[in-house]
């Protein structure tokens, strides 16, 4: 029950916010170009912070009023401090961000040089967000933390790394978030997850029509949000692996565009344009 409160709470508060946000990212401050060439909104991803926001406020009052959210307060406020925290971090690059330095390379190559960049300061501030999202759940051992910390911060570049293409952000994170609620068994710990989730699938018409880019305020946010929800509803043997996993994908990243590959095979090429305009 939770979770479907969270789900329909978080669609309603993603559309509604897409809709009074557009004048707003229709300022040419947000203009980018996308892989057309064609000038459309960035940043868009705020809608998906925002409606955190606003899910938590309903939720609050929800609870105050006596409703059982099978005591899931703590999980989705943790949620909650993710997604504004990778959301804050993103905006800054989206809106302040140099082509200059890419990757982690390329971010750690300009920090020993002297100069922190805002793919730098993602980098550092993503890191300490995901230690203090993740520290109530690892008790008291710090090799746990770490590695629940690095989950969620991997897990968050790799959300930004699959936002190359309309809609193939929200698709993969949303492919993943269903995977991990089945998989888990529905646990209630999953509502700040669900809702967010909820929020992104509101704006994925609006992004495969070319009508917005979630940018890295959005994929950062998405893919942190995902990361969190495994720390928070599986054992440590899962995330040990899940950890390894992104870790891996991430590593590839800088040697093999995604891109590449999903043009290069047909089920992924598939999928991939889905809905997306010709």
């Amino acid at each position: 029950m939770t979770l479907v409160l969270a789900g329909v709470l978080g669609f309603a508060a993603g559309w509604a916010l897409w809709v009074l946000l557009q004048p707003v990212l229709d300022e040419p401050l947000f203009a980018r170009e996308n892989f057309r060439g064609a000038s459309i909104p960035t940043a868009a991803g705020i809608v998906l912070v925002l409606s955190a926001v606003a899910v938590e406020g309903v939720m609050a009052v929800l609870e105050a009023g006596g409703v059982d959210l099978d005591g899931t307060g703590h999980a989705r406020r943790l949620t909650l401090l993710a997604v504004a925290g990778y959301g804050f971090l993103g905006l800054l690059d989206d809106l302040g961000g140099s082509p200059a330095a890419r990757g982690f390379r390329g971010h750690l190559a300009a920090l020993g040089r002297g100069r922190l960049t805002t793919g730098g300061v993602k980098l550092l501030g993503g890191g300490a967000v995901a230690l203090v999202a993740v520290a109530p759940v690892a008790g008291e051992s710090i090799g746990r933390l770490v590695r629940d910390a690095a989950l969620v911060a991997l897990a968050a570049n790799l959300g930004n790394l699959f936002d190359r293409a309309p809609g193939r952000c929200t698709k993969v994170g949303l492919v993943a978030a269903v995977a991990l609620v089945a998989l888990s068994g529905a646990e209630p710990e999953l509502a700040g997850v669900v809702a967010v989730g909820a929020a992104a699938l509101a704006t994925l018409v609006p992004d495969l029509r070319e009508r917005l880019m979630l940018g890295d305020t959005g994929a950062n946010a998405l893919g942190a949000v995902v990361g969190l929800g495994v720390v928070l509803a599986c054992s440590g043997g899962v995330r040990t692996g899940v950890l390894l996993g992104v870790a891996a994908l991430n590593l590839v990243s800088e040697a093999v565009s995604f891109s590449r590959v999903i043009e290069r095979v047909a089920v992924l090429r598939a999928l991939d344009r889905a809905g997306r305009k010709a």
